[in-house]
């Protein structure tokens, strides 16, 4: 979870009570975390609006980039097994 932030956005990651949290490019800010049982990733993100439409692009390439190295799905898995849970 840490080393993908480090690996995927390329900054240092601050930890506060067992929660990640960086800034990255149209990111103010990109909170993660492990849920109860530690099977579960839990992301809080701030977007900034006011940042142009290729750093926009980049963000989110590295943001499903993250999301793929730390659950080992693409979005498109991972939105399958959103729609089975709560199913």
């Amino acid at each position: 979870m840490v080393q993908g932030l480090r690996d995927c956005f390329g900054v240092e990651p601050e930890e506060s009570d067992g929660r990640y949290t960086i800034s990255f490019g149209a990111l103010q800010r990109l909170e993660v975390w492990t849920g109860e049982k530690g099977k579960t990733l839990v992301v809080d993100t701030e977007s900034n609006a006011d940042v142009n439409d290729g750093v926009i692009m980049d963000t989110n390439r590295r943001f499903r980039e993250y999301l793929y190295v730390v659950t080992g799905y693409t979005a498109k898995e991972r939105a399958k097994k959103v729609k089975k849970s709560v199913e």
